[in-house]
């Protein structure tokens, strides 16, 4: 079954900006991915950067969803979206550098879904989502990226 933005859209009762074309099918990908201000990392890349919190709580992604992180500056949620019983995620997890806001774990593909920037796909797998950093012109210390 082809994946596009309408049908995620509709899924999640999510609207997206008029500008993104719906009808495109939504590619799947491995490795990193970056969505306006978070990353998607495959796990075993950053695995031995993290820390489960002892008895770390997973939750089933339902099929409309689940909010990683709202963008500050438009307030627009990144959506973490998958079929039932593909996808488990929780947000027990820290890193030495406090960017982590969670991991989860899908037997099938998954999708994260933003107003803005539309959507994109991860291949089943384990993957950490953590904010992003950026340094700016003149300044030695990096700040988050805002969305």
């Amino acid at each position: 079954m082809t994946v596009t933005l309408a049908s995620l859209s509709q899924q999640t009762g999510l609207a997206v900006l008029d500008h993104l074309e719906q009808s495109v099918s939504i590619p799947v990908l491995e490795g990193l991915q970056a969505q306006g201000d978070l990353i998607v990392i495959p796990l075993a890349e950053i695995a031995a950067t993290l820390t489960f919190h002892p008895n770390a709580f997973w939750t089933d992604v339902p099929p409309e969803g689940i909010e990683l992180l709202r963008g500050a500056a438009g307030g627009n949620p990144h959506t973490l979206v998958a079929d039932p019983a593909t996808c488990r995620w929780t947000r027990h997890v820290s890193d030495s550098g406090g960017l982590a806001i969670g991991v989860f774990e899908a037997s099938a593909p998954v999708y994260l879904l933003h107003p803005e920037h539309g959507a994109s796909g991860c291949v089943p797998g384990h993957y950490a989502i953590r904010r992003q950093r950026e340094h700016s012109p003149g300044s030695w210390s990096p700040r988050l990226v805002a969305d």
